[in-house]
C-alpha cells in the first residue's frame, strides 16, 4: 500500500474511531455509502435531520447473529435474511419481535416496529470495517442528490472533514470494466415474518433483471436451493 493510500485508510479509521462519518466504497453495482458508529453523524454528513432513521450495517457476523435473534421471523425466514444480506448485498426491512428486547443500538435503524439492515461484507473492506462491529450507514449523497458512484464524485459532494476511501487504496480491488451497468443504491426488500418478500425500493440488484417481479422470482428460487447470486 502506497503512503497516500495508507494515509486515507488511517484517516477513515481516525474518523470512525472518533464517532465521525466516513464515505466508503462497495463492490459493483453498488454506490458508495456514508457510515459512522453513531447515527447522527451519518445524518449530519448527509445534511439532514440528525434523528432520521438510518440502516444498521450488519457486516460483522456477531452483529448479524444478535440482530437475527431480535427479528420476528421463522427459522427459514431468518436464514433467508442472512442470505439476502450477505449474498445479495441488498438492504432488508425486517420486523422486530414483540417478546424480545432488541439491542439498544438497533433503535436508530428502527421505525414503527421495522428495522433497516444493510449487509454487504466486501472482502477488501473487511480490514477497515471489522474494528467497528456496530456501524450505521446510508447512501453516500447529500440531501436531494444521487448517491456517489465514484470517489471523485463523493469528494465533490461531501465536506473536507468527511474522508472518502477510494477503493484503489484497498488490496484486491479492480476498476469497473467498460460497459458495466451503472452503479446505483442497493435494492431494499421488505421481509415478512413468514419469509414473504416485497420490493420496497428499486435499486442496483433488481435493475439487473427485466423487471422487479423477475428479481423476486430469482430470489425465491435461490431460497429453495437454486443457484446463489454471484
Amino acid at each position: 500500500m502506497t503512503a497516500p493510500h495508507a494515509g486515507i485508510v488511517d484517516a477513515v479509521h481516525a474518523s470512525l474511531s472518533l464517532g465521525r462519518a466516513a464515505v466508503l466504497p462497495n463492490p459493483a453495482p453498488l454506490t458508495f455509502v456514508v457510515a459512522a458508529t453513531n447515527a447522527p453523524a451519518v445524518n449530519r454528513a448527509k445534511d439532514r435531520p440528525a434523528d432520521q432513521p438510518v440502516a444498521l450495517w450488519t457486516h460483522h457476523p456477531d452483529t448479524t447473529d444478535l440482530v437475527l435473534r431480535a427479528l420476528e421471523l421463522t427459522e427459514h425466514a431468518a436464514e433467508s435474511a442472512r442470505r439476502l444480506l450477505t449474498d445479495e448485498r441488498v438492504t432488508v426491512l425486517a420486523p422486530l419481535r414483540h417478546d424480545h428486547t432488541p439491542p439498544a443500538w438497533l433503535a436508530p435503524a428502527t421505525h414503527n416496529g421495522w428495522t433497516l439492515l444493510f449487509g454487504a461484507r466486501w472482502s477488501p473492506l473487511r480490514p477497515v470495517l471489522d474494528e467497528y462491529p456496530v456501524l450505521y450507514v446510508s447512501s453516500a449523497n447529500r440531501t436531494g442528490r444521487p448517491p456517489a458512484p465514484t470517489a471523485v464524485q463523493a469528494h465533490a459532494m461531501f465536506p473536507d472533514d468527511v474522508p472518502v476511501l477510494d477503493p484503489a487504496a484497498l488490496p484486491g480491488t479492480t476498476p469497473d470494466t467498460p460497459g458495466a451497468p451503472p452503479r446505483a443504491a442497493t435494492t431494499t426488500l421488505r421481509l415478512h415474518p413468514d419469509g414473504h418478500l416485497e420490493l420496497h425500493r428499486s435499486g442496483a440488484q433488481d435493475a439487473m433483471h427485466p423487471d422487479p417481479s423477475v428479481y423476486l422470482r430469482h430470489l425465491r428460487a435461490a431460497d429453495h436451493g437454486g443457484p446463489k447470486a454471484t
